[in-house]
C-alpha cells in the first residue's frame, strides 16, 4: 500500500506556494541583502511553483495517480525540479533546503512522514543550505530555518511517543506534524525579529530579512494545508524607507542564474573562476545537474567557463541595478520616477499573462508610446546595439510566461534570436526591422495568445 502521506503531498506544497503567493510584495519590498533589488518574494514563489508543476508532471505521466507513485520517486523528481526553477540567492537556496529534505525522507525508506521524520529533514535541510554559502550570514534565512530546526529538535525531546506505524491515520498525522511546525514557526517569527541584531544592513534599513520572513509564511502555509484552515498569523513587517545606498546595489549590474547538465559534474571546481566574474557566486547541484547563480558584469564570461561540461539550460539575467532603481521608486511613491538604464515598464510579478512583448526602443518619446500600450522597453542607445545579455535582463522582466521581442531594427534580430535561444521562457523573435513596424505588432499584440501567435500576426500583417 503507497504511503498515505503521497497523496497529500500536493496540497502541502500547493498551501505553501498559495501563502507565499499572497505575501509576495511584502517580502519584496522588505528585500535588501544582499541586494536591495525586491524580487525575494517572487524567485521563492517561482522556485515552488517549478515544485508543484513537477508533482503534477508525475502525477499526469501514464494517467498515474499521486499515490501511485513512491516516495524516493517524488522528493527526488521536486528536489530537481527546485533546482531547476531556482532563481536569485533566495530561490538557490530554497531549492538547497528541499534538496536537504528531499535526501533525508529518501534515506529513511518505510518509514512514514511523522514529527520525527519531519525534525530530521528540517535539520538536513538547514544543513544542506548552510553548505551552499560560501560565506553564510547569520539574520538571514539561514539561520531561521537553524533555529526552527532545533525547536523541533527539543520539542520532540520532551514530548512521548510521536511515531506512526506504517497503518497510521491521515488525521493523526497531519495533525501532529502541524503541531510541531505550529511550535518551530514561534520560533521562526523570533529568529526573523532578532534578525536586525545580528545583520547590521537589516537594522540599519529598518527591516527584517526577506527570506527568513518567507519561509515563516511558507511554513504557516504548509500548517494550513494540513489543518484544512486557515494559515496561522504571521506578523506583517514594514517596508525599508530609508536608502542606503552602500547597502541598497551590487557593484556588478547582473544577476545570472543557470542550469549545467553533464556528467562528473563537481561543484566546487567552478568556485574560483566565478569569482574572479562576480560576487554571491552559488553552485549546487550534484554530479550531473549544477546550478549556477552569480552578480556579475560579463554574464557571457559566466556561461562561458562551462562550455565543455554540459548543456546549459534555463538561463536568466536580470539586471540588478534596473530592480533596486525599480524597487525605490516604488517605495518612495514616486510615480514620474524611471530608472535610468535597462528595461521598463510594470515591474516583474508571479502572477503573469501568458505573452508579453520587450521592444528595443531609443528615446524617451518612442519608449512612451510602448509603454503607453503595455510593451516593456530595452533602451538600444543611439546605435540600437544592446548584447544578447542586455536582451536577457529585458526578458527577465516582463511578467508574462512567453515573451515576443521586437527587435526594431536589422541589428538587433542576431542578438535578440540568440536571447531567444538562451531564454528560460519561450521567446519568439517578431520580425520588426523599424520603429514602425514594431508599433503595429505592439497595437495588434494578444496577451492570450502565444509568442509564436503574435509573432505570425506580425508577419501577416
Amino acid at each position: 500500500m503507497p504511503d498515505p502521506s503521497l497523496v497529500r503531498f500536493r496540497a502541502v506544497v500547493e498551501g505553501a506556494l498559495a501563502h507565499l503567493e499572497s505575501r509576495r510584495q511584502e517580502i519584496n519590498d522588505l528585500n535588501v541583502f544582499p541586494v536591495a533589488d525586491g524580487d525575494t518574494g517572487d524567485n521563492m514563489a517561482l522556485t515552488l511553483r517549478a515544485v508543484l508543476a513537477e508533482v503534477d508532471r508525475l502525477a499526469a505521466d501514464e494517467g498515474r495517480l499521486i499515490d501511485d507513485i513512491g516516495r524516493d520517486e517524488i522528493v527526488d523528481s521536486v528536489a530537481r525540479a527546485a533546482l531547476l526553477g531556482a532563481r536569485g540567492n533566495s530561490g538557490v537556496i530554497l531549492s538547497q533546503l528541499i534538496r536537504g529534505a528531499a535526501e533525508e525522507l529518501v534515506s529513511r525508506p518505510g518509514e512514514l512522514v511523522d514529527p520525527v521524520l519531519v525534525g530530521s529533514a528540517m535539520a538536513r535541510a538547514a544543513d544542506r543550505a548552510y553548505a551552499s554559502v560560501r560565506e553564510p550570514a547569520e539574520g538571514t534565512i539561514l539561520t531561521v530555518i537553524r533555529e526552527m530546526a532545533a525547536r523541533i529538535a527539543t520539542e520532540l525531546a520532551h514530548m512521548g511517543d510521536t511515531r506512526l506505524g506504517a497503518e497510521g491515520d491521515p488525521t493523526v498525522q497531519n495533525a501532529m506534524i502541524a503541531d510541531i511546525l505550529e511550535r518551530a514557526l514561534q520560533t521562526g517569527e523570533d529568529s526573523v525579529r532578532r534578525g536586525p541584531d545580528l545583520l547590521p544592513v537589516l537594522r540599519e534599513s529598518g527591516v527584517v530579512d526577506a527570506g527568513g520572513h518567507a519561509v515563516v509564511v511558507i511554513f504557516a502555509g504548509i500548517v494550513a494545508a494540513l489543518r484544512g484552515t486557515e494559515p496561522p498569523a504571521v506578523q506583517r513587517h514594514a517596508p525599508a524607507r530609508v536608502s542606503h545606498p552602500e547597502h541598497s546595489s551590487s557593484t556588478f549590474r547582473y544577476c545570472t542564474n543557470f542550469a549545467v547538465t553533464g556528467r562528473d559534474l563537481e561543484s566546487s571546481r567552478w568556485l574560483a573562476p566565478l569569482e574572479e566574474l562576480g560576487d554571491s557566486v552559488l553552485v549546487v547541484g550534484d554530479a550531473v545537474t549544477l546550478k549556477v547563480h552569480l552578480h556579475t558584469d560579463a554574464p557571457e564570461r559566466a556561461t562561458a567557463l562551462f562550455g565543455g561540461a554540459g548543456e546549459l539550460s534555463h538561463l536568466d539575467v536580470a539586471d540588478m541595478h534596473a530592480q533596486v532603481d525599480e524597487r525605490a521608486r516604488r517605495l518612495s511613491g514616486n510615480g514620474d520616477h524611471r530608472p535610468e538604464n535597462g528595461a521598463h515598464g510594470p515591474g516583474p510579478t508571479v502572477t503573469q499573462q501568458r505573452c508579453g512583448a520587450l521592444a528595443v526602443v531609443a528615446g524617451g518619446g518612442m519608449r512612451a508610446l510602448y509603454e503607453s500600450l503595455g510593451v516593456h522597453c530595452l533602451d538600444g542607445g543611439a546605435t540600437l546595439n544592446p548584447s544578447t545579455y542586455e536582451l536577457l535582463a529585458g526578458i527577465h522582466d516582463v511578467p508574462a510566461e512567453e515573451v515576443i521581442v521586437l527587435p526594431n531594427s536589422p541589428n538587433v534580430f542576431m542578438a535578440a534570436e540568440r536571447a531567444a535561444e538562451l531564454s528560460e521562457k519561450l521567446v519568439c523573435v517578431a520580425d520588426a526591422r523599424c520603429q514602425q513596424a514594431g508599433l503595429a505588432a505592439a497595437v495588434a499584440l494578444d496577451p492570450a495568445r502565444s509568442a509564436a501567435e503574435n509573432a505570425a500576426a506580425v508577419e501577416e500583417a
